[in-house]
């Protein structure tokens, strides 16, 4: 964005989607290239700032998809479209899709894990021609908790989609009741020879998920996940970040499984 990477510039927010009555999508105008999975520091001056992944990208803006969570949120959760909202980035690297493809791809997230993967789904439902197969488990707490509804209606015209609701007690229409972990083993991961595995969300269900894979034959160098709730300052500087001598922000927040599991806390 500028030349000091520490620096936040002020950019203005074009539009403000509403998702859940906790998470907001913000649209947010940037001129500038990003990676899948990458992330901003966002702020708003004598309020504070966050590491938040993008969510969605296009020709002059990104997206964040926030939660109603912290001191910064919340002074976000009160702007309007107009507003000003503070950046520095991107930070952190991305996704490796040139890796994915040609290759089936297995993408297992749970809550807000969905965002930092949105826009590698929706690179590989708007490109059928270098895709093959694509399994989609994306887990949420019940009904008045799921994200990206319409871009979900695409997946499930491209991908083989389930999603599952943890707290559901009754299946609803489109969705299963139960955790992710309940619907890996309709994924056919043996029939498959090139491929790979993307895991978002809370560490438990990125190792549970993990470990499920491994024990079914899966080599740990096929599966990726994303870190990205360890960011702090973006640049290795707090140490916050620092797991058995890995800056995942800066190492990250994408990492190799065989490196991840180290790292896990």
């Amino acid at each position: 964005m500028n030349g000091n990477i520490m620096e936040p510039v002020p950019c203005r927010v074009d539009r403000i989607i509403r998702e859940t009555e906790a998470e907001f999508t913000f649209r947010i105008l940037y001129q500038g290239e990003t990676g899948h999975g990458q992330f901003f520091q966002l702020s708003i001056p004598k309020v504070g700032e966050a590491p938040i992944s993008i969510s969605g990208k296009g020709p002059g803006y990104v997206e964040f998809t926030i939660r109603k969570v912290g001191r910064l949120t919340e002074g976000v959760f009160g702007l309007t479209e107009g507003s000003q909202l503070y950046m520095r980035g991107p930070y952190g690297n991305s996704w490796p899709v040139d890796q994915f493809e040609h290759q089936d791809l297995i993408v297992v997230t749970s809550g807000t894990g969905m965002a930092p993967v949105r826009t590698l789904l929706k690179h590989f439902a708007d490109h059928p021609e270098i895709r093959k197969e694509v399994y989609l488990v994306g887990g949420f707490k019940d009904r008045n908790s799921t994200l990206f509804d319409e871009d979900r209606s695409l997946f499930d015209q491209c991908f083989h989609t389930v999603y599952p609701l943890s707290r559901e007690k009754e299946k609803l229409p489109g969705y299963e009741c139960g955790r992710v972990t309940l619907f890996l083993d309709q994924i056919p991961v043996e029939t498959m020879t090139e491929y790979h595995i993307v895991i978002t969300g809370a560490p438990a269900v990125i190792e549970t998920t993990a470990k499920h894979f491994t024990g079914r034959g899966v080599p740990p160098e096929r599966i990726w996940v994303s870190l990205e709730r360890k960011m702090s300052c973006a640049v290795g500087k707090c140490g916050h970040c620092k797991m058995n001598g890995t800056y995942v922000c800066l190492e990250g927040p994408v990492f190799n499984y065989p490196v991840a599991r180290e790292l896990f806390d």
